[in-house]
């Protein structure tokens, strides 16, 4: 198997999707961090910036969590199938 079709079948896994929701998670620090700087700059359009990305975290979080109960369901179907 090749290195690229090893990184996609990572990424298809549980460790991978658990992977990418704590890089996701990550990423929410540094938003936390830019809501709090415009909050207290009053930077409005900072702040537009920092409730976007929140919003974006959060639906990609969303995504993750659907893909990682898409994985366990299809592991419950194999052992039954066996």
């Amino acid at each position: 198997m090749s290195k690229i079709n090893k990184a996609k079948s990572f990424k298809k896994s549980k460790a991978g999707t658990y992977l990418s929701i704590g890089t996701t998670l990550f990423g929410a620090v540094s938003v936390a961090k830019q809501l709090k700087t415009a909050r207290y700059e009053h930077d409005r359009l900072q702040l537009v910036d920092a409730v976007v990305s929140a919003a974006a975290i959060a639906t990609g979080i969303a995504l993750l969590v659907r893909e990682l109960r898409r994985i366990s369901n299809e592991g419950d179907l194999d052992v039954l199938a066996d």
